[in-house]
């Protein structure tokens, strides 16, 4: 590998390095990240919170017991206690992007999260269906590829299947990119979330089957005129 894929996979890290941390705030302040007006949220995060916020209290524990331990190595329990911080504000940023960072479905879009590590945006257009389809353990690993399925799972869980009529491009944390047809992903409503993305579709083409209409009416009307104009004027 290059310097140039090396310095883009640092720069890479260094943004979702940012992304979580800037969650902690976002989550302290009952924010939302990247969900503009009048669109919908689809939370994803309550599957994982019990396991998260049990980590947390473990590593907490350990910070103390480590602490007690070191106490009499100053140096030593500096350092330690640095790493154990960090890794308890790590597992809560974790967290707090996924509660800040939701599913986002709009009248144009529907954006797929996996907290601060990866985010597909997929026109409605290219949706030709969607369903409850729930997967759990095995099932929810592996996939990618050109013409291949994305998995987001959440707690090791997906529960809603995107089919897709065009396919669509996934980058990677690392940049990888992965062209897709298929995308498996955890709503913690799923069959709320299956209904709100078909509805959203159904309106979607009901407006392009509108806007066809009034094109082809227009061009209807243009066509009469004309006809007319050249009618009156042979008459003349």
């Amino acid at each position: 590998m290059g310097r140039r894929g090396v310095g883009e996979r640092v720069r890479r890290l260094a943004a979702h390095e940012g992304r979580w941390q800037a969650s902690l705030v976002w989550w302290v302040a009952r924010r939302r990240v990247g969900v503009p007006a009048g669109a919908r949220e689809l939370g994803y995060a309550r599957a994982q919170a019990a396991v998260m916020y049990g980590l947390a209290f473990v590593f907490v524990v350990e910070t103390v017991g480590v602490s007690v331990l070191l106490r009499n190595a100053p140096v030593a329990h500096a350092v330690m206690l640095a790493v154990d911080v960090y890794t308890v504000l790590m597992v809560l940023g974790a967290q707090a992007a996924a509660v800040t960072r939701p599913h986002v479905l709009t009248a144009e879009w529907l954006l797929l999260r996996a907290g601060a590590g990866a985010e597909l945006r997929i026109p409605l257009e290219r949706i030709g269906s969607v369903r409850y389809d729930l997967r759990s353990g095995p099932e929810t690993r592996g996939g990618g590829g050109n013409g291949g399925v994305l998995q987001l799972a959440v707690a090791g869980q997906t529960t809603v299947t995107v089919e897709l009529t065009e396919p669509v491009v996934a980058v990677r944390l690392l940049g990888r990119r992965e062209t897709v047809r298929t995308v498996r992903f955890h709503a913690d409503d799923a069959r709320d979330a299956v209904r709100a993305v078909r509805e959203a579709v159904a309106a979607g083409r009901e407006a392009v089957a509108v806007g066809r209409e009034a094109v082809a009416a227009g061009r209807e009307t243009a066509a009469e005129a004309t006809t007319t104009v050249t009618a009156t004027g042979t008459a003349t």
